[in-house]
């Protein structure tokens, strides 16, 4: 005879799972937001500003990426493992802190930022002394999001992507007629400043940067790995950047950003994929444990055939056409398509495997795996640069990420098996 904790059971498991879809629906309208302002943002800088310049505004981009990921290790990636899914009174103490530090990290590297710019001059120097002004908020912008789907409330973050879609159409519209490269990235940071602030609304929360020191003490056993981690990512990627505009030059670095764009909604999920996924493994690991192998899989092995589908139908793309989206940039990058197409969708079957380390705690196999992919990353990038120019460096690229997913998926493996000997908590309340 069935119990009735039997049927409850039996009738919470569809509930659970409509959840599911549920947050990871709101995961994906959040990532089509951002990636289409940040296509549009790219696409109009690339429009007018043509290669050399819009290779300058690539490289303050990849410098804020560099710092969006530290911030992201030592604020809000520990917080997305340890308080999924927990108590409001928790998650909001919880968040107070963690945007405080988001918060102060932008600000200690934004003065670093506006010092080298501002002793670099130029019009590299004059990007770099803008960005620094406007990095708070860009790195408090991105804390919402990850605070949000750590609620499981992820409507909020898609709304406040949203507002900064709105808030940057009248700013790269003043951009424009100012027409240089530090008018741009000023646009961009005071449009993330609005959704900043609204995201202080959303939540009702107000960030404590005196919370921050208390914070790093608490999650340094994930943090700091996680920075090593995150920051051996994003500086593989600057180093390549400034690596290939030395060997080949700054309209190469443009070409390669004008080719990501084209990959711009992939690539941008990838890069905010813990948005979603991380808290959405942590679940399936409380809640059913023995299924996390397959949930990595189906997600890594998704995103790797969504690339290559996005991807083909772009080698059938008009010169006309692409010409209109790019500009002058257009036919260096059309070079690269195949394969920066090969190239996202190995980091898209990583990633699979890398929410799985993530939702497990494994920081030391994590951050073997990183670190391991990054220096193939930059060897494959400017080994190849230096072999065959752009297209080299892409390939290289390409075959690095294809090699440091199948790394991925062994310690993904490999962890599973040990946390059948020795379970490690995940949850961590105040």
């Amino acid at each position: 005879m069935t119990t009735e904790r039997e049927k409850a059971t039996a009738s919470a498991a569809p509930t659970a799972k409509r959840a599911m879809v549920g947050r990871l629906s709101w995961g994906l309208a959040d990532q089509a937001a951002s990636s289409l302002s940040n296509f549009a943002v790219g696409v109009y800088v690339a429009r007018s500003l043509g290669p050399a310049a819009f290779g300058v505004f690539s490289l303050a981009w990849v410098t804020y990426g560099v710092v969006l990921n530290v911030s992201r290790g030592l604020a809000t990636d520990p917080l997305v493992v340890r308080f999924s899914g927990v108590s409001d009174t928790s998650w909001r103490g919880a968040v107070a802190r963690s945007s405080g530090t988001a918060l102060g990290v932008g600000t200690a590297l934004g003065a670093a930022c506006l010092v080298v710019g501002l002793a670099l001059g130029g019009s590299v120097g004059t990007a770099f002394a803008v960005l620094g002004v406007v990095l708070p908020a860009l790195l408090l912008q991105d804390a919402w999001r990850f605070a949000f789907f750590a609620a499981g409330t992820g409507r909020k973050a898609f709304v406040n992507d949203l507002v900064w879609g709105v808030a940057l159409v009248p700013a790269m519209v003043v951009a424009a007629r100012v027409g240089s490269v530090a008018a741009f990235v000023l646009a961009w940071g005071a449009s993330a400043a609005v959704a900043a602030a609204y995201g202080c609304l959303q939540s009702g929360i107000r960030p404590r940067m005196a919370g921050a020191r208390g914070w790093l003490r608490e999650q340094r056993d994930l943090g700091y790995r996680y920075l090593v981690e995150n920051v051996s990512l994003s500086g593989a990627s600057q180093l390549r950047a400034y690596g290939l505009g030395a060997i080949v030059g700054l309209g190469a670095v443009g070409a390669v950003r004008g080719a990501e764009l084209l990959m711009g909604p992939f690539l941008a999920v990838l890069m905010g994929l813990s948005l979603v996924t991380v808290p959405e493994a942590a679940r399936v690991l409380r809640q059913a444990p023995h299924r996390l192998g397959t949930f990595c899989l189906l997600l890594g092995g998704g995103q790797a055939a969504a690339a290559l589908l996005w991807g083909a139908p772009l080698l059938m793309v008009p010169d006309r056409l692409g010409e209109l989206v790019l500009g002058g940039v257009w036919h260096s990058a059309s070079e690269l398509i195949v394969a920066i197409t090969f190239g996202v969708a190995g980091a898209g079957l990583g990633t699979g495997a890398a929410a799985g380390l993530r939702a497990l705690g494994a920081a030391r196999r994590s951050l073997r795996c990183q670190l391991f992919a990054s220096a193939c990353y930059v060897g494959g990038g400017l080994g190849g640069a230096a072999v065959a120019g752009t297209v080299g460096s892409a390939w290289g690229v390409a075959a690095a990420t294809l090699s440091s997913s199948a790394v991925w998926w062994l310690q993904l493996r490999s962890a599973l098996r040990e946390r059948h000997h020795t379970p490690v908590p995940e949850v961590r309340t105040l």
